[in-house]
């Protein structure tokens, strides 16, 4: 497995608007090759994405179209490019609640 990290710093409003699209990220992002899961984190300062694909392709097809998904349907928010970080999955457990 393979994950990046795509941290948005500066930008407080991101989150909500995201949220606002969730239908739409969730079939962008969740049609990605080998898309195994991804998470939105709230930040004080913007917003974490966290997504996790089979392998390296996969990561960089999701941060592709996370990036043209922006342009795209959220023109008018300022957003930076995000700092990211990436690399394998080397150790990994769970345990999720009923709901998010």
């Amino acid at each position: 497995m393979y994950t990046v990290i795509r941290n948005y710093p500066a930008a407080p409003k991101l989150a909500d608007e995201l949220l606002k699209n969730k239908q739409s990220i969730e079939t962008e992002i969740g049609s990605v090759q080998g898309f195994i899961a991804y998470y939105l984190i709230k930040t004080a300062e913007g917003a974490t994405s966290v997504t996790v694909c089979e392998n390296r392709a996969g990561c960089d097809e999701s941060s592709k179209r996370a990036a043209n998904w922006l342009t795209k349907n959220l023109p008018n928010l300022k957003v930076s490019p995000p700092q990211v970080m990436a690399g394998d999955v080397v150790f990994k457990f769970a345990t999720y609640p009923t709901r998010v």
